[in-house]
């Protein structure tokens, strides 16, 4: 693991990483808040999933998380949204499909397969990598993402609860199946088939019985996704269907930036707090 960069914040250190993946076949960064509590024995991990087009990058210097983590005493972990320079031609010509949108999912459509592997990178080898460099409770993780990451955030959540004990999302692709951005990328990294869609689609999931303790949502009413790509409605009816508690707060006046993050992740990291205590 290469260190890119490391600087003192709210008492701990903010990092930026680098290391050689065996599961995508390139090099993949992720940033690492450490709080100042590591330095006094193992530490809860929240992970955040960012959207299309972002990299490890956005969500560290733009959502104002590390002071809410510093007063938590939790660690915060942020992968990049795909490979990079896996020199598969077109991978970079548009920005909802290819590089910045791995979509958290185990491409089998050639050549994809060969290198978009995020759903097993971000559960197994950057799992892996992180418990053993960092000192952290690896019993007590949470994860939580925004837009295509927060589909990547509810989907993986669901399927690993032995991982994630608490599962939150910010405007999240609440049913990938249902919307042109997730039919466009399930189509292209899984094949025609939408029976290979459903381990990727947080409804269908719900809807197969899978669940979790209370899930967090927050969404903006003046998301200009809303409508089209999101469709919380979604989530909630099958989260309805099935009993599954899920607390979705349409916010009024919000949109789909940073801001809007900035604006509820105290609340979202004090929510995973609680739940490590239930």
């Amino acid at each position: 693991m290469e260190v890119i960069s490391e600087q003192q914040c709210f008492g701990g250190v903010q990092g930026v990483y680098r290391h050689p993946s065996e599961t995508t076949g390139t090099p993949m960064r992720f940033s690492v808040y450490q709080p100042p509590a590591i330095n006094r024995g193992p530490v809860p991990v929240l992970w955040f999933l960012s959207g299309l087009t972002c990299t490890e990058e956005n969500f560290t210097t733009k959502a104002g998380a590390q002071r809410h983590a510093a007063n938590h005493g939790w660690l915060l972990v942020v992968p990049d949204t795909s490979p990079r320079g896996a020199g598969i031609p077109g991978e970079e010509e548009e920005y909802d499909f290819g590089t910045g949108a791995g979509f958290y999912v185990d491409a089998v459509r050639a050549p994809w397969d060969r290198n978009y592997r995020m759903y097993s990178y971000i559960t197994g080898e950057l799992q892996e990598l992180v418990c053993s460099k960092f000192n952290v409770d690896v019993h007590r993780q949470a994860i939580t993402g925004h837009s295509m990451g927060g589909h990547g955030a509810l989907t993986i959540g669901l399927k690993n609860p032995e991982k994630y004990r608490s599962i939150s999302a910010f405007a999240p692709i609440c049913s990938p199946m249902r919307c042109p951005w997730g039919v466009k990328a399930l189509r292209g990294y899984l094949g025609d088939d939408p029976s290979r869609w459903e381990p990727y689609d947080a409804t269908s999931l719900i809807k197969q019985g899978m669940g979790s303790g209370e899930i967090l949502v927050d969404q903006g009413t003046d998301d200009d996704f809303l409508a089209g790509q999101l469709k919380p409605e979604l989530l909630q009816g099958a989260c309805e269907e099935a009993g599954q508690a899920l607390t979705l707060r349409m916010q009024p006046g919000y949109d789909h930036s940073y801001y809007f993050i900035a604006s509820f992740i105290e609340e979202h990291i004090a929510f995973h707090a609680r739940r490590m205590t239930d």
